[in-house]
């Protein structure tokens, strides 16, 4: 499944640099991430201070 950031989000821009597929973009109030983009590596998720990036559950 792909990641999700939530609105704990504070825009700090730590996750951008570290996506390999360039799948993170800084959206209108948070970081988005592009759901066909992103390979699901937990990179972001990783780096993010806030634990604002999880996996995205169906």
């Amino acid at each position: 499944m792909p990641r999700f950031i939530g609105n704990e989000c504070v825009s700090c821009g730590t996750c951008e640099p570290e996506c390999p597929v360039s799948a993170i973009s800084k959206g209108t109030d948070t970081y988005v991430i592009a759901q066909d983009e992103c390979i699901n590596c937990g990179s972001c998720e990783a780096v993010c201070p806030v634990g604002a990036i999880t996996e995205i559950e169906e």
